[in-house]
């Protein structure tokens, strides 16, 4: 099972929807969406954590190291 982490940004390009959308359809698939600042439109399914609200840094930095791939946009 593939756990995939992408950590957005408030300019992030339009296809980062997309690509969540993509790895979310992977079979066994964990799929967890990190806002650093700002806001995307996700998919059911998908785990979305908002840095300082729900996961301080180190919470962060422990999401990092469990995960698969780890996307930035």
């Amino acid at each position: 099972m593939a756990r995939f982490l992408h950590l957005v940004k408030r300019d992030s390009p339009p296809i980062a929807a997309a690509v969540v959308e993509q790895n979310g359809r992977e079979p066994g698939a964990e799929v967890t969406v990190v806002l650093l600042d700002g806001t995307l439109p996700t998919p059911a399914g998908v785990t979305v954590k908002r840095l300082g609200r729900d996961l301080d840094y180190s919470q962060l930095l422990d999401l990092i190291f469990e995960s698969d791939h780890v996307v930035t946009w």
